[in-house]
C-alpha cells in the first residue's frame, strides 16, 4: 500500500545536517540549543543577520495591518515607500522598479523587458553565470550542467560568451580580458548580429559559478559595445549586491553603470522579495501586462525590505562588509601560503571563495569534506563552482572580527583533518 503520510520530496537535498530551530544574528541554533556560526546567510539572504530586531518589528507591525495587498489589484503603501528608498541607492537614471518574489522571477522580467524595449530577440550571457531555475532564467544559466540536465530544450535566443576568469584559463588578467572581448566581437559576426541583440546580462561578481569578479576594463568594454549598438546592459546583482561586495552595488567597484539591475537575496533579510530596476523611460517600453504576479511585492516583505535598508544605513553595514571582508581575505591568504591545495582565494567584500584543487584538478570531494568537518565544529558554509570545488564564505554583513577569526580557525582545523 502507498504511504499517504506527507513527506518532503526526495529531490530536496540539504547541504548540512542541521535543523534550524532559531536564529540570532550570525548564529543558527538547533533544537538541542547548539549554536552554529552561519556563514551561509541562507545563500546570501540574511544580510542583517537572523531576526534583526528592527526587521522583526517592521514585519510584525505590517502583519497586524495588511498581509496581502495584491499589487496589480490595490496599492500596497509599502511598495512606493520601498521604491523611493531604493531610488536613493540605485544609479541615475534607474528610478523605476518592478517587484517580484525571487531572483529567478526578476530574470524572467528582465528577459521580457529587454526584448520588448528593443524589439530584438537575442540575449548574450556569460559562461559561468547563474540567473535562476525557471525556464527562461535557466536558459541564461551556465554555472553547472546539473541545473539544466533533463529539462532541455532551453529557451532560444541565448548566446553564451566567455567570462574573464583568468584563473580558469591560466592566463594573466590582461590577456584573458583581451580574449573575452575579441570573442564577444566574434559573436556579433558569427552568431548574433548587433541589430538582433537585445541585451548583455552579466553578474559583476559571479556567484554559483565560483565567486569570480569581473574587471573594470571588461565591463567598460561591454558598456562601449552596448552604447555603440543600442544594446541594453543588465547587471545581475542578486547575490553580489546590497552591500555584499563591500560597496552597495558590486558594479560600483568597476565604474560602469548598467541599464537595468536585478536585485533580490539581501533585500529583505530573509523575506521573499526581489526587484528589477531600470529607468522610467525603459520600463515604459515594456508591453502592458508584462509585469505582475500574485505575490510580487508582498506587503510584509516590502516592510522588511524597508527596515533592512534602514539597518544597513544606520549600522554602516556596507562599510563593515568592506572592513571585515579585508580581514577575512588577509586571513585566508595567510592560510593559502601553508596549504597548497587552496589553489585560489577570490571574491570581494564578504563574498569570498576558496578553490580547492589536487593534482592540478578541481577537488569538489575535498571541499565537501571540509564543510562537514566545519559543521562538526560549529561552522556552516556552502560550496559552489562547476565541480563544487569552491568553499564559499557568505557571513551576514553584521559579522565581527572575532567571529571571522573563529571561523578561519575552524576552517584551518577542517583543512588539516580532511586532507
Amino acid at each position: 500500500m502507498t504511504d499517504h503520510k506527507g513527506k518532503l520530496s526526495p529531490l530536496l537535498k540539504q547541504a548540512t545536517g542541521i535543523t534550524a530551530a532559531k536564529g540570532e544574528g550570525a548564529y543558527i541554533i538547533d533544537p538541542d540549543g547548539r549554536r552554529y556560526l552561519d556563514f551561509t546567510s541562507g545563500i546570501g539572504v540574511t544580510s542583517t543577520g537572523h531576526c534583526h530586531p528592527k526587521v522583526v518589528e517592521a514585519a510584525q507591525k505590517q502583519v497586524a495591518t495588511m498581509i496581502h495587498a495584491q499589487a496589480t489589484t490595490v496599492m500596497n503603501p509599502r511598495l512606493p515607500e520601498l521604491a523611493e528608498k531604493l531610488g536613493e541607492l540605485t544609479p541615475d537614471p534607474l528610478n523605476a522598479f518592478f517587484f517580484s518574489n525571487a531572483g529567478t522571477e526578476v530574470a524572467e522580467g528582465a528577459i521580457r523587458l529587454v526584448r520588448q524595449a528593443t524589439g530584438r530577440p537575442n540575449i548574450i550571457v556569460f559562461h559561468g553565470g547563474f540567473h535562476g531555475r525557471t525556464m527562461g532564467s535557466l536558459s541564461l544559466t551556465t554555472s553547472s550542467v546539473g541545473l539544466r540536465a533533463g529539462v532541455s530544450p532551453m529557451m532560444g535566443g541565448v548566446v553564451v560568451a566567455p567570462f574573464p576568469h583568468a584563473h580558469h584559463y591560466g592566463w594573466n588578467l590582461e590577456d584573458t580580458t583581451d580574449f573575452c572581448l575579441r570573442e564577444l566581437d566574434r559573436i556579433f559576426v558569427t552568431y548574433s548580429a548587433p541589430r538582433e541583440t537585445a541585451a548583455m546580462l552579466i553578474e559583476p561578481v559571479q556567484g554559483e559559478g565560483g565567486y569570480v569578479p569581473a574587471n573594470a576594463r571588461f565591463l567598460k568594454g561591454l558598456r562601449e559595445r552596448c552604447d555603440k549598438h543600442g544594446i541594453m546592459l543588465v547587471f545581475d546583482e542578486v547575490q553580489a549586491g546590497f552591500g555584499r561586495s563591500g560597496q552597495f552595488w558590486a558594479h560600483q567597484h568597476f565604474g560602469v553603470t548598467p541599464d537595468a539591475i536585478m536585485i533580490a537575496k539581501g533585500l529583505a533579510s530573509g523575506f521573499p522579495i526581489s526587484a528589477l530596476a531600470a529607468s522610467e523611460d525603459t520600463m515604459a517600453k515594456g508591453w502592458p501586462g508584462s509585469q505582475g504576479g500574485t505575490y510580487g511585492g508582498n506587503a510584509v516583505a516590502a516592510a522588511a525590505a524597508i527596515a533592512t535598508i534602514d539597518v544597513i544605513r544606520e549600522e554602516g553595514l556596507v562599510e563593515n562588509a568592506n572592513k571585515m571582508g579585508k580581514h577575512l581575505w588577509d586571513s585566508l591568504q595567510k592560510l593559502k601560503n601553508d596549504y597548497p591545495d587552496m589553489a585560489d582565494v577570490r571574491g570581494m567584500g564578504l563574498m569570498v571563495g576558496v578553490e580547492m584543487r589536487r593534482d592540478n584538478a578541481p577537488d569538489g570531494d575535498r571541499a565537501g569534506r571540509i564543510l562537514k568537518e566545519c559543521e562538526k565544529r560549529g561552522l556552516l558554509m556552502l560550496r559552489c563552482g562547476p565541480y563544487q570545488e569552491i568553499v564559499r564564505w557568505l557571513p551576514p554583513l553584521i559579522v565581527n572580527e572575532q567571529q571571522i577569526d573563529e571561523a578561519v580557525n575552524i576552517f584551518e582545523e577542517a583543512l588539516k583533518v580532511s586532507a
